[in-house]
């Protein structure tokens, strides 16, 4: 397996997207390639500070509402 096949499933093991044939061939190649262990772990350091994170999501009409202000405040 390539590096950017193995980050590519590390990315989909992380979103719980991959499959369970996936995950093995990861694993595999995690055990020899220490620069994809690194992404790995960083990948998943990233996922729990998100995952902690206290962010909150605009809805859409709130969004609008901002676009449109701007909008104004530009043609000024």
């Amino acid at each position: 397996m390539k590096c950017n096949d193995a980050n590519h499933i590390c990315d989909k093991t992380q979103y719980k997207e991959s499959s369970f044939w996936e995950k093995i061939k990861l694993n595999l190649h995690l055990l020899y390639c220490s620069v994809c262990r690194k992404y790995s772990a960083n990948n998943s350091k990233l996922s729990e500070i998100m995952n902690q994170s206290k962010i909150e999501i605009i809805n859409t009409s709130e969004k609008e509402k901002m676009r449109e202000q701007l909008k104004k405040e530009m043609a000024k």
